[in-house]
């Protein structure tokens, strides 16, 4: 595992104003996030009178994953956010690596997405029809013997956010990972468990599972293709985050995406749905 990425040196400028404030102000620890399974804490960062609101997740607050020995959570989180970036759709809020009050840790922009983020995008209906505006996943047991259909909404922000999940594999894309901004964008959060080299996708969103891709997403691909080359400006930044060979999985998977021209189905060989799933 190579180095952890160092943040530019004090004076040198972040193209993100976002992420200079994550980067370089005072983190004020103001709680513990008690759901997570991991420390998530969530804090206020300042500098130069500039405030927000942010997570912050210590390296020595993760629990050991025995099928991710490598590095830790921190450094895959900061890759997915690389990668989103150069998609140019922006799924993944700014996140950086730095120091903190409990030494090294991710930390990440808050999105305010209410109580209920998933309302709207997920769904529990009666029948085996997903209904207009809406794409089928799988059956689910609602209790009592009764099965109700999974359905997510037919989306293309959703959309977006599924081929990011197939390039970067993540293995847990649940409903409350989902999260919508007022102004109408939508993010994805909790990429700890990604760029395993093995396929490990698991999600919700598999409602496209074996449909063309859109012409955007490939031309994302094929853009994300040439950054991921050697000595392109992804492939060397993410060097510094993930192993040799996660790397060279993620420039498969996205071959392998452009070659097919479709959304990925499920396996077969891992879990296709995360529990819980929301």
């Amino acid at each position: 595992m190579s180095p952890p990425e160092r943040l530019p040196a004090p004076g040198v400028s972040v193209v993100n104003p976002t992420e200079e404030l994550l980067a370089r102000g005072e983190l004020t620890v103001r709680g513990r996030i008690a759901e997570a399974s991991n420390a998530v804490l969530l804090c206020t960062v300042t500098h130069e009178g500039v405030s927000a609101e942010c997570v912050y997740k210590p390296v020595k607050g993760e629990r050991p994953l025995w099928d991710f020995p490598d590095g830790n959570l921190a450094r895959r989180e900061r890759a997915a956010y690389l990668v989103s970036e150069a998609t140019g759709w922006g799924l993944v809020p700014e996140t950086v690596l730095r120091e903190g009050p409990y030494g090294e840790g991710m930390v990440q922009r808050w999105i305010d997405a209410g109580d209920t983020p998933e309302e709207g995008l997920l769904a529990l209906v009666e029948g085996d029809e997903a209904g207009d505006g809406w794409k089928p996943v799988a059956l689910a047991e609602v209790g009592e013997g009764r099965t109700a259909l999974l359905v997510h909404a037919d989306d293309p922000r959703l959309r977006r956010l599924a081929v990011l999940d197939a390039v970067i594999n993540n293995a847990d894309r649940k409903g409350g990972h989902l999260l919508p901004a007022p102004d109408g964008r939508l993010y994805g959060i909790d990429h700890g468990v990604t760029f395993h080299a093995d396929d490990k996708l698991r999600t919700l969103l598999w409602g496209w599972a074996g449909e063309p891709l859109t012409d955007e997403a490939r031309t994302v691909l094929a853009s994300l293709a040439s950054q991921l080359a050697d000595g392109g400006p992804l492939a060397t930044r993410l060097a510094e985050l993930i192993t040799a060979g996660e790397l060279a999985a993620v420039r498969a998977r996205v071959a392998l995406l452009l070659r097919q021209g479709t959304h990925p189905r499920p396996s077969g060989q891992w879990p296709a749905i995360p529990w819980p799933p929301v």
